[in-house]
């Protein structure tokens, strides 16, 4: 499976934008409520919204910086505390879900660090009532293994990011929805690793990726 550096440019952008949309355009539907709006009440909850989207929309960007960017600022390896904040970030403004964290490593490659946010990603977006995201990651001296467990009363995960986490999937077929999992799957075979996604048991989906140490 290849895609031209342009198209996943573009599919990355389609997805960004998608995904900060909603949180932006409530700031500015926000905006024009509290010009007007007299009653004081009324404005303080507009306020609240506010503070809220903007919360929001950071939080995206910052996670997005981070699994997306070049992450500029970092050396070759990263704080884990850097991706456990963003992944916080992100999962917090879904007040369904939540976050168990189980790494302790002190810092990761950088490339290790995002595919863990992109799994984080897609993870939290296969709990669609909500549930847990539980993360755990070990390194070795020749390979790092990243595990996810994503847990909750209901579980969809498109086949779609299913065929391109593991290759399977046709250029024309990938989407910007599918923008992550190509990421990830690009990050393993660049390194020489692999990618893992369980079906779903017992209300629960695994996703794993093995990277070796070049």
């Amino acid at each position: 499976m290849t895609i031209s550096p342009v198209d996943f440019a573009s599919l990355l952008c389609s997805r960004l934008c998608h995904d900060l949309l909603s949180p932006v355009g409530a700031l500015n539907n926000g905006l024009e409520l509290l010009n007007d709006e007299t009653d004081p009440d009324m404005r303080a909850r507009c306020l609240e919204l506010l503070n809220e989207s903007a919360r929001t929309s950071a939080n995206k960007l910052k996670f997005f910086r981070l699994a997306f960017g070049a992450a500029g600022g970092f050396g070759e390896r990263v704080d884990v505390r850097e991706a456990r904040q963003a992944i916080e970030g992100l999962l917090g403004d879904n007040k369904r879900l939540q976050l168990q964290w189980l790494v302790e490593d002190a810092e990761l490659p950088k490339v290790a660090v995002k595919v863990l946010l992109n799994l984080a990603l897609i993870a939290g977006d296969t709990l669609v009532r909500g549930g847990t995201v539980t993360i755990g990651i070990e390194e070795s001296t020749d390979a790092i293994e990243i595990v996810l467990r994503a847990e909750g009363p209901r579980i969809v995960l498109d086949p779609e990011l299913r065929a391109t986490l593991i290759g399977d999937a046709r250029e024309e077929s990938v989407t910007p929805r599918a923008a992550a999992a190509f990421l990830i799957h690009a990050l393993a075979t660049e390194v020489g690793g692999s990618v893992m996604v369980s079906d779903p048991v017992d209300n629960a989906v695994m996703f794993g990726a093995t990277l070796p140490h070049r």
